[in-house]
């Protein structure tokens, strides 16, 4: 109501026919931005059931599942988690996680630095940054199979290995001629001695030394080999080794004959009296050698055990040995990749003002990336450990697939162990689900870890 100028008041504006001012708003409903609680709720419901389903209820019953037999009737309380640090084969599965812990997260980091800080460095960038991030694109279980066939120890079809034998015969001239053996016989001008072939008799100078072997088997003949020498003589000490056999019969023993051929890459040894190895020669295409710049008088002559071994093959990549390495070495090929295009980015956002200020301070390149770069990385590079760390104890494919049947306890990991106790075999889901638990218990450290790095936005 308004007071009018002669005294009297005007009526409430709803007699009049004015709206009503209706009751005043909460502070609570002045304060609220955005739809109702009960509108949140209807929308995050959906995502709280699946929650829930696919994962609380999981780990609640394995938790519950745990404390069972395998049978699931009887109650075994924390046996189950009393064997996995009791039995020999899950401490080698406990051991081989903490290798992969400690050495694949620091190679992948490491790696992943040195491919970005290089990308800044080189041309054809985008070209490089494509080729280490290929991997990422390729399944866990193909890189496995990859891999399988990547570490195979036929040289033939194993490419690791291939690489290997190939700059082991690059540098070594030795030619392995295993099961091959000397002639024997009194005839004969050579003994066995420990694996060794010698000259039953002292050679000297300008005698030629004759050194007949057999046993050799078809596969590991040189296909350069030539038709033996027969008169392998010179200024020094000179001979012959050759395949004392003739094709089609015939041929007499301990006699170089026109259709016998030479054994060449043959390691030959002269040895003085006392047994030291006065000088060394290896024979050529057609068996013959010669010693070079050798004092006069007499030797033995002798061709060493290692002529009689197998040739170099390479690693045993998928044994006992090295499958635990071999593997980590599959797992860096795929996630280095991923490593450098994080912190790729991370290089992106330093500024290069302290940089730039470093350089003209006098700092080296290695003093700016030890003391500058490195630094000013650090969480990122936290941040890539520590999800390597969780990488690396979720581990299974990789392990399944490289590994052979045969040498799976040595390379087996938690989480292979735990799908093999409860699924693949075992039917032990009661120790199965104590590893689970376990397993848990060591990732979700380095998960909070990661999740409060990035709630602070230091990455």
């Amino acid at each position: 109501m308004t007071e009018r100028l002669d005294g009297r008041q005007d009526p409430p504006a709803q007699a009049a026919g004015g709206p009503s001012p209706g009751p005043a708003a909460s502070p609570s409903e002045r304060r609220r931005l955005g739809p109702s609680p009960a509108v949140a709720i209807a929308f995050l419901l959906p995502a709280a059931l699946l929650l829930g389903v696919w994962v609380v209820y999981p780990i609640v019953y394995s938790i519950f599942r745990s404390l069972f037999d395998a049978a699931g009737t009887g109650f075994v309380g924390l046996g189950n988690y009393a064997t996995i640090f009791s039995d020999s084969g899950m401490l080698t599965t406990i051991r081989n996680n903490l290798i992969w812990v400690v050495v694949a997260p620091i190679m992948v980091t490491t790696l992943g630095l040195i491919f970005a800080v290089l990308t800044e460095r080189i041309r054809w960038s985008t070209a490089f940054k494509l080729i280490v991030f290929m991997p990422m694109a390729v399944s866990l279980m193909a890189a496995g199979v990859i891999f399988r066939l990547v570490y195979e120890e036929n040289p033939d079809r194993g490419v690791a290995n291939a690489i290997l034998t190939t700059v082991h015969d690059t540098f070594s001239t030795s030619q392995g001629y295993p099961e091959a053996r000397p002639r024997g016989g009194d005839e004969s001008p050579v003994a066995d001695q420990n694996g060794a072939v010698v000259t039953k008799q002292p050679a000297q100078a300008g005698r030629p030394v004759l050194i007949p072997i057999v046993g050799v088997r078809p596969e590991f003949m040189p296909d350069n080999a030539q038709p033996a020498r027969a008169d392998a003589a010179g200024d020094g000490l000179a001979g012959t080794v050759w395949f004392d056999f003739t094709p089609g019969g015939g041929g007499q023993n301990n006699v170089v004959d026109a259709a016998e051929r030479g054994l060449p890459g043959m390691t030959v040894e002269a040895l003085q009296a006392d047994g030291q190895v006065a000088a060394t020669a290896t024979t050529a295409e057609d068996g013959s050698f010669q010693f070079e710049g050798l004092p006069q008088g007499s030797y033995t002559v002798r061709l060493p055990q290692s002529n009689f071994e197998t040739s170099y093959g390479g690693l045993s990549w998928l044994g006992p040995t090295l499958i635990t390495p071999a593997i980590i070495g599959a797992f860096v090929w795929v996630w280095a990749g991923f490593a450098m295009v994080l912190i790729a980015a991370g290089l992106a956002a330093i500024p290069r003002d302290a940089l730039e200020a470093a350089r003209i301070d006098g700092a080296t390149e290695w003093q700016v990336f030890r003391r500058i770069t490195v630094p000013l990385l650090s969480p990122v590079l936290l941040v890539v450990f520590v999800t390597m760390i969780i990488n690396t104890l979720k581990v299974f494919d990789l392990v399944f697939i490289i590994a052979p049947a045969s040498v799976q306890p040595q390379a087996n990991v938690v989480a292979l162990e735990m799908w093999r106790v409860a699924f693949g075999g075992g039917n032990n889901q009661g120790l199965g689900s104590a590893l689970a638990i376990f397993l848990l218990l060591l990732v979700l450290p380095f998960m909070i870890m990661n999740i409060r790095r990035f709630r602070r936005g230091d990455s």
